[in-house]
């Protein structure tokens, strides 16, 4: 019977080496499957910036005029930025798609101000530029200021434009939760983030899972009740590149403004510090 077990404990050291033999020799030395994880291409750091408005000869706080952001574009094409979709970017920075190329860039536009589509609109169809627009849809077509559902309909089929959410109605936050009780709050942030997601699905046939915070207001429990409504990712005014390290609920983007011109411009594109919060 010893004898026995003692082939049998025999026989297991020599499997055990074998085994220990061949993974040795496979490529990389007995690299763990972390560490061929670790070697995966992960996201470069890519800049979003965000716009607001835009008027052929006036700027303003959050208005850029036609001919600057033309400049921007020039800058960038003579720097070889690719102007990619926010779509392939937050995929790539939630593991879902390859690594986008860079040097690259995104483009957001905030709130669905009228300008984006008389002014900002026909350069993009000539450029044939990618954008998001982040929309509160209470003020489309009703608001004077603001654009119409037939114009962002016409948008989107230009397979140029993207439509995400802004919240409803672009609220502080803030003052909601300092006026109301808790539970009101809560239903408050429930109905902004879901009404919105809702009504811009059924108006325009497309699906919204993406968020920009009014005022880059953003704490936990709002990052919390935006996954439960449905969205994937959020985005911030931190003024600093996005990265594969960031909160997908507090996505960093870089307000830009009229003064953003040449060397200027340029060097937003590598901020590392934090920015004030833009409307």
């Amino acid at each position: 019977m010893m004898s026995h077990m003692t082939r049998l404990a025999g026989l297991l050291v020599f499997v055990i080496l074998f085994v220990a033999l061949c993974i040795m020799a496979l490529p990389g030395g007995g690299a763990t499957l972390a560490q061929e994880a670790a070697k995966a291409p992960t996201q470069a750091p890519i800049p979003i910036l965000a716009y607001h408005r835009f008027d052929p000869t006036t700027p303003g706080p959050t208005t850029v005029t036609t001919r600057v952001f033309e400049q921007q574009l020039q800058w960038l094409a003579a720097h070889h930025y690719k102007i990619v979709p926010l779509r392939a970017v937050v995929d790539s920075l939630r593991g879902t798609a390859p690594p986008v190329a860079t040097p690259a860039v995104v483009i957001t536009i905030d709130d669905g101000h009228r300008s984006v589509y008389t002014e900002l609109f026909p350069i993009i169809r000539r450029e044939r530029v990618p954008v998001t627009l982040f929309i509160y849809p209470s003020a489309i077509s009703h608001a004077t200021y603001a654009l119409t559902w037939d114009q962002l309909k016409e948008m989107l089929a230009s397979g140029l434009v993207a439509v995400q959410s802004h919240t409803y109605w672009h609220p502080d936050f803030r003052k909601e939760r300092a006026r109301r009780t808790p539970a009101d709050y809560q239903a408050f942030v429930d109905l902004q983030l879901t009404r919105s997601k809702s009504v811009l699905e059924s108006r325009l046939g497309i699906k919204v899972d993406m968020l920009a915070w009014p005022f880059g207001i953003i704490d936990h429990e709002l990052e919390a009740a935006a996954a439960h409504a449905g969205y994937v990712a959020a985005f911030a005014y931190e003024g600093r590149l996005a990265t594969p390290d960031a909160d997908l609920f507090a996505l960093p983007r870089i307000p830009v403004s009229n003064a953003a011109r040449g060397a200027s411009f340029g060097a937003l594109l590598s901020q590392v510090s934090s920015g004030k919060p833009n409307p």
